[in-house]
């Protein structure tokens, strides 16, 4: 895995070698080369390996997710902010299986990172929701609640803040 401003650097080269090759008169090459300066500046906002990290996650294949996050290994070198809140964001899904500490720490660390879609920052405040009521702080959950009800413009958490609230009632 490249540094992030590593992908940056490989970026300016293909396009003082695109701009070379347009001076030396081979057009193709120097249009194909700055065609390709596409990839290192998508990678540099994309992480590669949480995309696959994604992918795996649609699969429900968690170990395959957990061993493409561990090939990262100082986020805070190689990923720009949002995609470190995305990074936190993968870690506390997986571990609200298992850990519910350590993800409640993830969610509280991705939502202060910053996440690029409202539906993940929504999931993210109900998982954190569904956290603080099984620790009993049912003013907490309430506002969690009511901050993902806001978020999910989609609808398509509506059954389960229901289902966390009347779960809330008998607390």
């Amino acid at each position: 895995m490249f540094h992030k401003n590593i992908k940056l650097i490989i970026a300016g080269f293909l396009i003082v070698a695109g701009v070379w090759q347009f001076t030396e008169s081979n057009i193709g090459n120097g249009i194909f080369l700055i065609l390709l300066t596409a990839f290192p500046i998508f990678l540099y906002f994309k992480n590669e390996f949480i995309l696959l990290a994604f992918l795996k996650l649609r699969k429900q294949d968690f170990e395959g997710a957990k061993k493409w996050l561990a090939y990262i290994k100082s986020p805070e070198k190689a990923l720009v902010r949002k995609q470190q809140g995305y990074f936190n964001y993968l870690h506390g899904i997986m571990l609200s299986q298992t850990n519910l500490n350590q993800s409640e720490k993830y969610f509280k660390k991705a939502i202060e990172l910053g996440l690029s879609m409202d539906m993940d920052l929504a999931v993210a405040k109900l998982n954190l929701a569904g956290i603080a009521m099984s620790r009993r702080r049912k003013l907490e959950a309430t506002n969690l609640l009511n901050e993902a009800k806001k978020l999910d413009k989609q609808n398509m958490l509506t059954d389960q803040i229901k289902m966390m609230k009347e779960q809330m009632k008998k607390i």
